[in-house]
């Protein structure tokens, strides 16, 4: 069994982990992110036999993304969120600001077209959905959403009176303003009402609290008990925040979702690897094949460059972009 070195006390490996949990809620970043950053540190000292973070460099860091890739078949995205966490941990908790950490280089992720579906499939698989799930799904394709940016929606980021939805601190820590469908404010409206009501019964029982980022809650104390605060999709059961031991109804789970869409796109009798995402794939290109402006949809998507936009015009090709193959022009008997 490997020694732990001899300037680190024994049990100091909890301590390093507290200082980048300490770290992440300091900068912001999500529990997921938390969670993952967490993750990937542990493997990475247990791979070299609890060996302290300090006594290591480049090629301890190279050697392990390596042994990701080789031995583990890791994607290149997962490799490069290693590579992150890794990087998180030396310049922000260790504060080790070396020449080699920029030199590491990012595994290249793989350029592939989105899947995408056809209005047909996509109306297929909305009616194999029902409630909470299928109100969500009908969101994703009908605003361009991202999963997690519907999931956490607040209800004072639904503004009926003009038409919108505000989406806050979404990918790259940007806000934005996406379109609120006409056809879905009768059902928005009904679902809001059936979740007042839930609520209502939680403050009753004692609860009814939500999360608040970014210390609003010492900020505003009372704050995660008003209505506008809460999730317009909250779970079904109260549960324990893992930050703050609190309980509280959290938003619904990304993966509930996932399974339903799932479900209902083989009930569909689909034969597409069609995810969450794919819904915001699909919307995309149905407002570029009805004609509207590139940087209108970049806008909505809230892409920061427009080239991340340009790939669903590959998808609106026809095979062979577009051309018309020699073969189709012959008379063959």
């Amino acid at each position: 069994m490997s020694s732990i070195p001899s300037h680190a006390e024994p049990g100091s490996a909890p301590r390093l982990l507290e200082q980048v949990r300490g770290r992440i809620r300091f900068k912001h970043y999500s529990i997921r992110t938390e969670q993952a950053y967490v993750d990937w540190i542990k493997r990475f000292i247990r791979h070299f036999g609890k060996r302290h973070p300090r006594d290591m460099g480049a090629t301890e860091v190279q050697e392990f993304l390596t042994h990701l890739a080789v031995a583990g078949r890791v994607a290149a995205s997962t490799q490069n969120q290693a590579k992150s966490a890794l990087l998180f941990l030396y310049r922000e908790v260790l504060e080790v600001e070396l020449p080699w950490l920029d030199d590491v280089e990012a595994a290249k992720t793989p350029k592939r077209l989105p899947v995408v579906l056809t209005g047909a499939e996509v109306h297929s698989v909305l009616a194999r959905l029902e409630g909470s799930h299928g109100l969500i799904a009908r969101l994703l394709y009908g605003t361009g959403l991202r999963i997690m940016e519907c999931l956490r929606l607040r209800v004072k980021d639904v503004i009926f009176e003009r038409g919108e939805i505000l989406v806050r601190d979404g990918k790259g820590a940007k806000d934005r303003v996406t379109m609120l469908p006409t056809s879905l404010v009768p059902a928005l409206r009904e679902h809001l009402e059936r979740i007042r009501e839930l609520h209502r019964q939680d403050l009753a029982a004692g609860h009814g609290e939500v999360y608040l980022p970014y210390a609003l809650d010492r900020k505003y104390p009372a704050a995660g008990r008003e209505w506008m605060w809460q999730y317009v999709f909250p779970s079904a059961a109260l549960s324990v925040d893992p930050r703050s031991g609190q309980v509280r109804r959290h938003h619904v789970q990304d993966q509930c979702v996932q399974r339903a869409i799932k479900t209902a796109v083989r009930a569909a009798g689909i034969d597409k690897p069609a995810t969450p995402h794919t819904l915001r794939h699909s919307f995309a290109t149905c407002l570029l094949e009805g004609g509207y402006d590139i940087r209108t949809v970049q806008e909505l998507l809230g892409h920061a460059d427009v080239k991340t936009t340009m790939i669903y015009t590959h998808v609106l090709n026809r095979g062979g972009r577009g051309v018309l193959s020699p073969i189709d022009k012959m008379e063959l008997t």
